[in-house]
């Protein structure tokens, strides 16, 4: 298994998303996230599981499609628990995520609502 930089911050994990979206690497994307965790996507349904999700996100990279580095909104953290959040720039309404501390330290994603649309949008 490639060896991939791990997030050292719940802020990396957004940066990292990223570059790894936009190198269109399904691997790498999924390995941000915990074995179990829960992705509620595609939109009104979720995705369980690191490669559940993995697969999904080989599908998503397959049209090659760009993203931009959202400017997070501040952290919110209470021991190896951190909300990460970013306000999109598609208009998708808002995009938040809780991630958990590994035993080595670094963070994983445990749950992703990469889209949430408020009501009557």
């Amino acid at each position: 298994m490639q060896e991939y930089e791990k997030a050292l911050s719940p802020e990396d994990l957004t940066r990292l998303f990223v570059e790894r979206s936009n190198a269109g690497d399904a691997a790498g994307v999924a390995a941000l996230y915990e074995e179990n965790a829960v992705m509620a996507y595609p939109f009104g349904s979720q995705t369980v599981g690191r490669d559940a999700i993995r697969q999904l996100w080989a599908k998503v990279l397959g049209a090659a499609p760009s993203f931009e580095r959202e400017q997070p909104l501040p952290t919110l953290i209470s021991d190896d628990i951190a909300l990460t959040s970013t306000p999109p720039k598609d208009g998708a309404g808002a995009r938040a995520q809780v991630v958990r501390r590994q035993s080595d330290g670094t963070w994983l994603r445990l749950l992703d609502q990469p889209e949430f649309m408020p009501p009557n949008h």
